[in-house]
């Protein structure tokens, strides 16, 4: 079993997979597109991708991928999100001048970061910017990341769990290979005519069988201007009745329908 994640070691991602599958091979990948290339070519048996935080919204990034590629959703993964701030051994929190991390990460630390005042720089990843603070020495600059970054980099921790908000989680898709059958989830993305009550309508075939939405998702259509697509997550999988019936009142409506995958929810896998 291979899983391939975005990020360097100590990464939120790989937290991530390894709640998927502990003893898994993990191969760390320089992006999110890499991801999706190297579960395609079979180097990886699965992807795990973050797609949703709950300070910073969606991913949208990945949304975009998961509709160029041909990689079925076959499940999640929820994970609690700690930041905290690491420095060089022996470096006083007044030295810090500048801090490094994830965009997302920042954006979840946005008025501690602040309050602190100093100068913050996006980077690729939240264990990357760990990595760039070790290697280049840096002694007036620190990093947001997680405590695995301060341990497999040689970094300490000068503040802990800085983020905004004390529940900071991020849900992450896992992509490639076969859902399981006790699969209770589905993704659905669609492209709609300009009409008026277009959306109502192709989504009402879900309301009138009780089938829960937990997440609508619009998406600009690259190319057409003002033109979107809508992304849904419902609480069925694809090939129950009710849910079959909605997808097909949702296709007489819609351009055109494609459902990216179905799978167990989280939610329901944990408790």
């Amino acid at each position: 079993m291979k899983i391939a994640y975005q990020g360097e070691p100590g990464a939120f991602s790989e937290a991530a997979a390894r709640r998927v599958e502990p003893e898994a091979q993990l191969l760390p990948s320089k992006s999110f597109e890499e991801v999706f290339d190297r579960v395609a070519a079979e180097p990886a048996t699965w992807g795990v991708l973050p797609f949703e935080n709950s300070i910073g919204g969606s991913i949208h990034r990945n949304y975009d991928l998961l509709l160029s590629h041909e990689l079925p959703i076959v499940g999640e993964v929820e994970l609690p999100v700690v930041h905290h701030l690491l420095a060089l051994p022996g470096v006083p929190m007044e030295r810090v001048r500048r801090i490094y991390s994830h965009p997302q990460a920042l954006a979840q630390c946005e008025r501690y970061l602040k309050d602190l005042g100093v100068t913050v720089e996006a980077v690729y990843d939240t264990a990357g910017g760990a990595k760039l603070v070790a290697e280049r020495k840096m002694n007036n600059a620190a990093a947001l990341a997680s405590r695995r970054a301060a341990e497999v980099f040689g970094l300490e921790v000068l503040q802990e769990a800085v983020q905004d908000y004390e529940y900071n989680i991020t849900r992450f898709a896992i992509v490639g290979g076969v859902a399981g059958p006790d699969a209770d989830k589905t993704t659905i993305v669609f492209a709609l005519p300009s009409t008026p009550g277009a959306l109502f309508k192709a989504l009402s075939g879900f309301a009138l069988r009780d089938i829960n939405l937990t997440k609508l998702e619009s998406r600009p259509i690259r190319g057409r201007p003002w033109e979107y697509l809508f992304y849904v997550e419902v609480d069925a999988r694809r090939d129950d009745m009710a849910c079959s019936r909605a997808l097909m009142h949702l296709a007489e409506f819609a351009k055109w329908t494609r459902v990216l995958g179905t799978y167990k929810g989280w939610q329901r896998a944990r408790d």
